[in-house]
């Protein structure tokens, strides 16, 4: 089947051009979950263009998991029905890199973890399972353990918001969040953790299960803005003791 548009610039990579062309036929539903994608000759006749060249499209789109290829007589590349687990892993690591590439400010990154987190707690507080509740009551415990490691409490801390955020029942939100919640909070936690109270977490998190489990999304709202004011400046704190050191 050849649909797909034609007309390459040669002055720019040939091979980000066609995958765009078959990423945006994706996009546009001209291609739907489970096609079968033109083989490489033939994709490689109607860009004017080498297999091989073609060879790294389909590389790229693998990549952004797209397509998948199966092999044998029946086998091609053939358009992937993307599940919300591979995107959200997808989502993290982005975001990870985003953050640690492009020297994102403690300010910036705590405004918008607790703004995207903020806007979810209402729909959590309204649809949150005794699943979600027992989780993070079971984090509450787990972080007033006297034994627990610094890296062992920050693991904690991110399964508890992770299942604030995945009690909206929403699993775009939950996609969306992703990046506050498992990227730019474990940054947070590298710069706060030395100063930051474990006790004082520990009452903020029982307040939180304690509003969600009432039903109470302002008392939810409440004391995640409490908790943003209190990392922020446990954050100031940490960046000016370090541009201190650093005199």
């Amino acid at each position: 089947m050849i649909f797909m548009k034609t007309d390459l610039e040669q002055n720019r990579d040939l091979s980000a051009q066609i995958a765009k062309a078959i990423r945006d036929a994706i996009i546009t539903g001209e291609m739907n979950t489970d096609d079968r994608l033109p083989s490489e000759a033939e994709l490689a006749d109607q860009f004017n263009v080498s297999r091989s060249t073609v060879r790294e499209a389909l590389k790229r789109l693998a990549a952004q998991n797209l397509i998948r290829t199966r092999r044998g007589a029946t086998g091609g590349a053939f358009v992937h029905r993307l599940s919300y687990a591979e995107a959200y892993a997808d989502h993290i690591t982005t975001s990870t890199l985003l953050l640690s590439m492009n020297a994102v400010d403690f300010e910036t990154a705590c405004e918008a973890r607790f703004a995207l987190e903020r806007a979810c707690a209402p729909l959590s507080a309204t649809r949150r399972s005794p699943d979600h509740l027992a989780t993070m009551r079971a984090e509450v415990h787990r972080q007033s353990q006297p034994g627990l490691s610094d890296e062992g409490f920050c693991d904690s801390d991110v399964a508890f918001h992770r299942a604030l955020v995945d009690g909206a029942a929403n699993p775009v939100l939950s996609y969306q969040l992703a990046g506050a919640v498992e990227a730019m909070q474990p940054l947070m936690n590298m710069i706060t953790f030395t100063a930051r109270s474990r006790e004082a977490i520990i009452a903020f998190h029982t307040r939180i299960t304690d509003a969600l489990e009432a039903h109470d999304a302002d008392g939810v709202d409440t004391a995640l803005s409490e908790l943003a004011r209190y990392t922020l400046g446990l954050g100031q704190k940490a960046m000016a003791a370090r541009a201190a050191h650093r005199r």
